[in-house]
C-alpha cells in the first residue's frame, strides 16, 4: 500500500493505482468525463486536473499514478482555473438544446457545467454541426453534435462488448464518432453506451422524446430473461413502464444489462396484451369476469379427472416464470393427484435427476477464471453478461476452449474450438475425456481417441487452479445431454475444475428448487406436447415458440379436451378453450432464482392492467375452487416462505450437480442425436418476441420465431 495525503487527508490506496481511485476511495469528487471504473484510461476529456505539488502544471486524475508521500490538491486556484478552462472550450461547439434533450436532467455535462462552466461564452463563432447517423433500432444518434469526444463509447465496445462498432474518424474540428462503412451498432450490450455517454450523444430511441427524468419514479426490479438474474431499475410514469437501465450488483451483473433486458418492456405496453379473461365458445372467443373464467376452469378439471383419472391432467410451465408461480403450479397439480408437471421445454431427454442443473461455480468467479471449456452454447447470444465475464478472463490469459456446432463470433479470442454438428458433440468431449486420461497416465473412461485439439483442451484444463466446464443451453436441450453431463462431470473430477450448466432462463434454477418436474411414472414436457393428456394449464408459455415440439404442438394440444392458458398476452388462441391475462413480472411481485442459485425477490412496479391478475394469486384461487388444502396464502411473500431451502437475497444452498444413478461408463457415444432446439437472442420469451425494436435488429431477423420453433 501506498500513502498519499489528498486535500489534507491521509489516503492508502494500492501500488499502481492512480490520483482517481485515490479520490473515489477517500470520497471525494474530482469532475471528469472520460473516466469510467470499467474502462480503460484514455485522459482525453482533461476534466479530471488537479494540483499535484512539485507538479509543474495540472495533472490529469484518471491518469497520474499515485507515488509515496504524493502531495494532491483538487480545490486549489490551480486545479479549478484548470477545470473551468476545460469546461469553456468543451462548450465552445455544444448546441444549447438542453430543453428538449432527453439526457436533459441527468447529463454529466450539465451537471458539472453548473459548477465548472461560465454564465457566458466569449467565443462567437459558428458552432460546428455533425451529420446525422442511424446505426439501428435501438440507439439514438441525431444529435452527435452534442458529442464531447470522451470515447467511452468506443472503449465499451472494444473492452466489454467485444466488438469496435463505435470509432473515430479524422481529426481535430472534423472528428466524429460513428460507425464506418454504414454499418449498425449490433451488439446484445450495445444499450449500455446509452447509460455511460455523459453527454445526450447516444439517446435510447424507443425512449425517445417519451418523458422527462425527474417525471419519473424509479423502482428496482430483477430481469425475467436470461438466468444472469440482472438487477433493474424500471422507471414509470403515469403508471406505465418508460425505461428499463441497470441497477449495480457487482456479484451478479455488475453495472450491465443486455439490450433484451433494457427494451423487452415494449411488449408491456404492446397491443398484444390481454387484458380480461376469454372463453371459447362455439369457436368465438368471449370475454367474461373472473368469477365465471376460473368456475368454468375448476368444473372443467374436476369433471375431466373424474372421467379420465388425475393422470389425465398436466401442466406446462415456464422457466420464466415466478418461483411462487412455479411452485403453486406444482402444488396444484399435485393436489389433483397428477405429477404431470415440467418446465423443460426445450429438452429432447428427460432423465430422472438427483440434485440441481447450475452454474457450480459464482457468476462473478467466471471474471477470474484461468482456463474453461464451453460445451455447446451460442455464448454470445445465449448469456450476454456471461460471455462478458469471460471475456474479461480472457483479457487477463484466460485459455477459452469450446466445442460447439457451428463457428461463431464470440467477441472474445478462443484458444481452442471443435466446430461440430450436435451428434458429433459426445465424441468430442470423449476426446477431450481421452486426452485428458492420458496426460495423467489413466485408462480412459470410454473408448475414443484424443485428437490434436482435445489434447490441447486437456492440457489447458489440467493447468493453472481456476478453471471450469460450463454446458450452454445447446447441452441441456441435446438427445444426449446425461452423456454430455456425465463426460463434463469426469473430465472436470479429473482436472479439479467446477462443472455445471450456464441454464436457459430466469428461473430455470427455481423450477428444480421446487421440483416443477414429473416423477418417473409421470409424463414429461415431450409427453405432453404431443398431445398425450386430456386437460392441461399453461402458466406463462407458448408451446408453439416455446417447445421442441414447435408447430406441432399447435396440433396435438388442439385435440385436448381442456386447454387453460395463464398469459399476459393474446397467446394460445389457436387451441386453447380459456385465457386468463396475468401478470407480467413488472405487474406482480416474485422470486427468480439465477443461474448461481441466487434468490432475487422483487415487488410490482406498476399496476395491473386492465383485468390482469398476479399468476399467483389466479392458481391459488384455482386451488380454493379445486378444494385443495395449502392454498390460505394472502401475499407472494407468504408462498416464498412456505418454500423449503430459500434464503431471499444469498446463495440458496443447493446440492451439486450429479446423474442419477448414472456413471461415465453409460456414456452413449452411438445415437443420431438431432440438433438441440434453442431460441434466438430475440426469441427467448413472450416480453423479447413482441418488442417491435429487438425485432428490428439483425439478431432478430436472423432468427425469426417460426425457425426457432421448427
Amino acid at each position: 500500500m501506498i500513502e498519499i495525503e489528498l486535500d489534507g487527508k491521509k489516503v492508502d490506496i494500492a501500488e499502481g493505482s492512480t490520483v482517481m481511485h485515490a479520490a473515489e476511495k477517500a470520497g471525494t469528487f474530482i469532475p471528469h468525463f472520460c473516466y469510467h471504473k470499467k474502462l480503460s484510461i484514455a485522459a482525453n476529456c482533461r476534466m479530471c486536473l488537479v494540483d499535484i505539488e512539485k507538479m509543474p502544471k495540472p495533472m490529469p486524475a484518471c491518469a497520474t499514478t499515485v507515488t509515496q508521500g504524493m502531495i494532491v490538491r483538487t480545490k486549489t486556484d490551480k486545479a479549478i482555473k484548470a477545470q473551468q478552462s476545460v469546461m469553456e472550450f468543451l462548450l465552445i461547439n455544444h448546441p444549447l438544446d438542453c430543453p428538449i434533450c432527453d439526457q436533459g436532467g441527468e447529463c454529466q455535462l450539465q451537471d458539472i457545467a453548473v459548477g465548472y462552466g461560465g454564465s457566458s461564452s466569449r467565443y462567437q463563432e459558428e458552432k460546428r454541426v455533425v451529420s446525422v447517423k442511424d446505426v439501428g433500432p435501438l440507439i439514438s444518434m441525431q444529435e452527435m453534435t452534442r458529442c464531447i469526444h470522451c470515447t467511452r463509447c468506443v472503449r465499451f465496445g472494444q473492452e466489454i462488448a467485444g466488438v469496435m462498432e463505435l470509432g473515430m474518424s479524422q481529426r481535430g474540428e472534423h472528428s466524429q464518432i460513428e460507425t464506418f462503412v454504414g454499418n449498425t451498432v449490433d451488439s446484445e450490450l450495445s444499450g449500455n453506451m446509452i447509460d455511460i455517454c455523459p453527454v445526450g450523444a447516444l439517446t435510447s430511441k424507443p425512449f425517445r422524446y417519451s418523458a422527462r427524468t425527474w417525471e419519473l419514479s424509479r423502482r428496482k426490479s430483477i430481469s425475467p430473461h436470461d438466468s444472469t438474474g440482472a438487477n433493474l431499475v424500471v422507471q414509470v410514469k403515469n403508471n406505465r413502464v418508460m425505461r428499463v437501465v441497470p441497477l449495480e450488483n457487482e456479484a451478479v451483473n455488475e453495472c450491465w444489462i443486455a439490450d433484451r433486458d433494457r427494451f423487452s418492456y415494449e411488449a408491456l405496453n404492446g397491443s398484444d396484451r390481454l387484458t380480461a379473461p376469454m372463453i371459447k365458445q362455439g369457436g368465438v372467443w368471449q370475454a367474461v369476469d373472473w368469477q365465471i373464467a376460473l368456475e368454468y376452469v375448476a368444473n372443467g378439471f374436476k369433471k375431466i379427472g373424474a372421467e379420465f383419472g388425475a393422470s389425465s391432467l398436466g401442466a406446462l410451465v415456464s422457466p420464466h416464470a415466478t418461483l411462487e408461480e412455479l411452485y403453486l403450479s406444482s402444488k396444484l397439480m399435485r393436489g389433483l393427484g397428477s405429477n404431470n408437471i415440467d418446465y423443460r421445454l426445450r429438452n429432447a431427454e428427460f432423465p430422472a435427476v438427483e440434485g440441481i442443473r447450475y452454474l457450480g461455480m459464482p457468476i462473478a468467479g467466471l471474471t477470474n477464471l484461468q482456463s474453461v471449456l464451453v460445451v455447446g452454447s451460442s455464448l454470445r447470444k445465449d448469456h450476454p453478461l456471461f460471455a462478458q465475464r469471460i471475456r474479461q478472463a480472457a483479457s487477463k490469459g484466460c485459455v477459452v476452449s469450446a466445442i460447439v456446432g457451428k463457428k461463431e463470433d464470440w467477441a472474445l479470442p478462443v484458444s481452442h474450438r471443435i466446430d461440430v454438428a450436435a451428434a458429433h458433440w459426445v465424441h468430442a468431449l470423449a476426446a477431450v475425456a481421452a486426452a485428458v486420461a492420458s496426460e495423467k497416465g489413466m485408462s480412459a473412461p470410454v473408448h475414443e481417441q484424443a485428437t490434436p485439439v482435445a489434447i490441447e483442451i486437456a492440457r489447458a484444463l489440467l493447468s493453472g487452479e481456476r478453471k471450469a466446464i460450463l454446458l450452454g443451453n445447446g447441452a441441456a436441450h441435446h438427445a444426449q445431454a446425461s452423456s454430455l453431463l456425465a463426460l463434463a462431470q469426469w473430465i472436470a473430477d479429473q482436472t479439479g475444475a467446477t462443472f455445471g450448466y450456464l441454464t436457459e432462463a430466469a428461473n430455470t434454477v427455481g423450477a428444480q428448487v421446487v421440483n416443477a418436474v414429473p416423477t418417473t411414472d409421470a409424463l414429461n414436457a415431450g409427453q405432453m406436447l404431443d398431445g398425450a393428456l386430456k386437460a392441461l394449464l399453461l402458466i406463462n408459455t407458448e408451446p408453439e415458440f416455446d417447445s421442441a415440439a414447435g408447430r406441432k404442438a399447435v396440433d396435438a394440444l388442439g385435440k385436448a379436451q381442456m386447454v387453460v392458458s395463464l398469459s399476459p398476452f393474446k397467446a394460445n388462441m389457436a387451441f386453447c378453450d380459456v385465457i386468463l391475462p396475468v401478470s407480467p413480472f413488472t405487474e406482480t411481485s416474485g422470486t427468480f432464482v439465477n443461474a448461481e442459485g441466487r434468490a432475487q425477490s422483487f415487488h410490482a412496479v406498476v399496476q395491473p392492467l386492465g383485468e390482469t391478475r398476479p399468476a399467483w394469486k389466479v392458481l391459488r384461487v384455482l386451488g380454493n375452487m379445486l378444494g385443495l388444502s395449502g392454498f390460505d396464502f394472502a401475499s407472494s411473500q407468504e408462498v416464498l416462505q412456505s418454500i423449503p431451502d430459500i434464503v431471499v437475497e444469498d446463495v440458496v444452498h443447493i446440492s451439486p450437480v450429479r446423474l442419477n444413478n448414472q456413471t461415465v461408463a453409460a456414456v452413449q457415444l452411438s445415437g443420431n442425436a438431432p440438433e438441440p432446439v434453442v431460441a434466438g437472442i430475440y426469441q427467448l420469451d413472450g416480453l423479447v418476441r413482441r418488442s417491435p425494436a429487438l425485432q428490428l435488429t439483425s439478431d432478430a431477423k436472423a432468427t425469426e420465431p417460426q425457425e426457432v420453433a421448427a
